[in-house]
């Protein structure tokens, strides 16, 4: 879900941090500590809050201090990965609508994915190794679908499921747009970090060149990200992976293999995603079975750092996969991937 890519506007691939984030400061480690009602549990952790609230918070990964670049981007690692190097294992399971102002709103797919990730500590920041997949499924029966009926064209067409290998990203602890601190908020034991994503650059896929695939000239997506977690595990230095409940919602264009080139609305993502504490097993079995036999190397976490400049999307994913099944000099500008 996060780092997906696409060209900027001097036409090389791009990386997430091209994004800046929006957001807000939430608390502040002082109102934390020392403004807080109801709030015994984080205040324990920290140590009498009236003692702590002039001075930093101890040096120990007990006691993070989240408006403390070092200790914000622990605190973000512990929900999304895991301190120690391990893989860690995401499912989201969520709905695929299309919107079109004037039409009304249509369920396309339901959709279940997986990410698996493991960070790396580096000078200045934080390696994160990712790759991901998601499947679109029948809303009716939750299979995976390989060709679908658009409801909008009248069409049959071939389902490209979306395989991003890799999606790195780095989290620098200062010195670029998406360096920490990162905005939270605490409420009791939850610790919410909110992450909002507007992309809009030069499209990888232009419309002169790919009229029936590509909806615009210009690349416009958004992603928005709730990342819940516990403060209580968060703060204990004898967890290095945190539990993690993240909404995830996307708007972006027609995707390419629905052939609808610039016809009017958007695709709206809506998904609930979890840290699977268990692993492999937490995965639907129907899911699992499918990765393991047809895409086995998502069920863990790329090996090799890379540059930025190589991440995949599903845009970048398709426009290889199109140019791929162009077999002559002159591109066609029909279907490629209909169904008869």
């Amino acid at each position: 879900m996060l780092g997906r890519n696409t060209k900027n506007q001097a036409g090389g691939r791009t990386a997430m941090s091209d994004f800046v984030p929006e957001g807000y400061k939430g608390f502040t480690r002082r109102q934390l500590l020392a403004g807080a009602g109801g709030m015994a549990g984080a205040a324990a952790l920290a140590g009498c809050a009236q003692e702590q609230a002039d001075k930093p918070l101890a040096a120990g990964h007990a006691s993070l201090d989240l408006d403390d670049p070092e200790g914000n981007l622990k605190a973000l690692i512990k929900l999304q990965a895991d301190l120690s190097g391990a893989d860690a294992i995401g499912g989201f399971g969520g709905e695929v609508w299309g919107w079109v102002p004037g039409e009304g709103n249509r369920l396309l797919f339901k959709s279940y994915g997986i990410g698996a990730s493991h960070v790396e500590r580096v000078d200045n920041g934080w390696r994160f190794y990712h790759r991901e997949v998601m499947y679109y499924l029948d809303p009716e029966t939750n299979e995976i679908v390989h060709d679908w009926l658009n409801p909008y064209t009248g069409h049959r067409v071939e389902v490209l499921h979306i395989l991003n290998d890799p999606v790195h990203r780095f989290y620098a602890i200062s010195g670029g747009p998406f360096s920490a601190p990162w905005p939270y908020t605490v409420l009791g034991d939850d610790l919410v970090f909110r992450i909002s994503i507007f992309a809009f650059r030069d499209s990888v896929m232009p419309r002169k060149e790919y009229p029936l695939h590509s909806a615009d000239d210009k690349y416009q997506a958004s992603e928005l990200w709730i990342m819940n977690g516990r403060v209580s595990e968060v703060m204990n230095p004898d967890i290095n992976s945190a539990s993690c409940v993240t909404s995830w919602a996307r708007v972006g264009q027609w995707l390419p293999f629905m052939e609808m080139g610039n016809r009017h609305g958007v695709m709206v993502y809506h998904s609930d995603a979890y840290k699977l504490l268990n692993g492999l097993d937490d995965i639907p079995p129907a899911i699992r079975a499918y990765t393991e036999k047809h895409h086995p190397k998502y069920l863990e976490s790329p090996k090799t750092w890379q540059s930025l400049a190589g991440n995949e999307s599903q845009m970048t994913v398709s426009k290889d996969e199109i140019d791929a099944r162009w077999n002559s000099d002159v591109r066609p500008v029909g279907s490629v991937f209909e169904k008869s």
